[in-house]
């Protein structure tokens, strides 16, 4: 379980996150989205104990996390995968995990097979590993201690296709032994491939929170025109019937209507279409763009306090 209650951030005389306020449940995973800047990161800091919150409060299995004993066999936390000594091996990283929270060393081979590194990469140095590569390695590194509760800050970032795959399979599995997953991201698609709960931020604050299926109710339709008829084209017919539009980043539009009355509306305009259906995870993207359109493309967080990076 992972509750935040009220968090509130201010850096610099700037209120970085505000009044954030959600719960992860046991067996479930909670994908945290919005912009790079919408305050992600210094939320899931203040999650773990790494930043204390000027307002709110936030507990993790019960209690604030500085106050559970041996948090790293209870919570597995990867907010940057690059923060490891790069002239370390991989293999050596996770010993050095495993026995400094009391775990079985014993267990590194498994997990990094359990991860997808090959025994050649447990050996080679971290300045030689590719981002997708400290990811995997992170991932094994918050696995050690079996955790209950997994907390991933952009896991995403750097995997391959076959590596995402890989990496909501294993988050899956994790969540339907019982486990509690808070996974940050600004992959859309990713996260809704695996995440039960949707919590999206923007500006520090967050703009909407629920299933997949009570944020996108009512989510439209998508529709798009053939090249040659154009989005203007189609745009005139949906207005002459007195649909509600939005343009979609890709081409095309959301209608707030259901698919027969879209097509129709078409075919009285003389507009053919090469995509007419449901807006499924395209509604998703469409939330989150309306939801976040103001929040700034900043880095989320400076760097951090010294005083409270040495508690």
């Amino acid at each position: 379980m992972i509750e935040s209650h009220g968090l509130t951030k201010r850096l610099g005389g700037r209120t970085i996150v505000s009044d954030v306020t959600f719960t992860c449940r046991p067996g479930t995973v909670t994908g945290f989205l919005g912009p790079n800047g919408a305050g992600k990161t210094t939320t899931m800091r203040m999650l773990c104990g790494l930043s204390d919150p000027d307002a709110g409060h936030a507990e993790i299995l019960g209690v604030n996390y500085r106050k559970l004993p041996n948090p790293g066999r209870r919570v597995g936390i990867l907010l940057d995968a690059s923060a490891q000594h790069a002239g370390r091996r991989g293999e050596e990283v996770l010993t050095l995990s495993a026995l400094t929270i009391g775990a079985d060393p014993a267990i590194v081979p498994e997990l990094l097979d359990r991860v997808g590194l090959p025994k050649r990469a447990a050996r080679q140095r971290l300045k030689a590993y590719s981002l997708g590569m400290r990811q995997r390695l992170g991932i094994a590194a918050a696995l050690v201690g079996d955790p209950e509760v997994l907390i991933l800050d952009e896991p995403a970032n750097g995997l391959d296709p076959e590596g995402m795959r890989w990496m909501r399979g294993l988050l899956r599995d994790f969540a339907d032994r019982g486990g509690t997953v808070l996974l940050s991201s600004h992959l859309l698609h990713e996260v809704e491939a695996v995440a039960d709960q949707l919590v999206i931020i923007g500006n520090g604050k967050i703009v909407a929170a629920g299933t997949r299926d009570e944020l996108l109710a009512g989510g439209g339709t998508l529709v798009r025109a053939v090249a040659d008829h154009g989005d203007d084209r189609l745009a005139r017919a949906l207005a002459d019937a007195s649909l509600t539009v939005h343009a979609h980043p890709d081409g095309g539009f959301i209608v707030e209507a259901e698919p027969d009355d879209v097509g129709r509306a078409a075919l009285a305009g003389g507009v053919a279409l090469s995509r007419l259906g449901p807006s499924e995870s395209a509604g998703l993207e469409q939330l989150f763009f309306d939801l976040t359109s103001s929040t700034p493309d900043a880095p989320d967080v400076p760097a951090p306090d010294l005083q409270e990076a040495s508690r």
